[in-house]
């Protein structure tokens, strides 16, 4: 199976803990459907690619 075709689904649960949008410095949520990591303050959805979180603003997916 193409792993671009399944998005990573697990994200270590003391990463999340650590990590913070790179904009707002405020508090992510899991979105394991998804595979993205969500900032609701910055409207933003930072992608999880191979269980590696992208922070990268350019990289993240504009919420609506």
């Amino acid at each position: 199976m193409d792993p671009k075709q399944t998005p990573t689904t697990s994200i270590d649960p003391r990463l999340l803990e650590i990590l913070v949008c790179p904009l707002t410095k405020g508090k992510l949520t899991y979105d394991r459907a998804n595979a993205e990591l969500i900032s609701a303050s910055a409207g933003l959805a930072y992608p999880i690619r191979d269980g590696i979180p992208i922070m990268l603003p350019d990289e993240a997916r504009r919420l609506d």
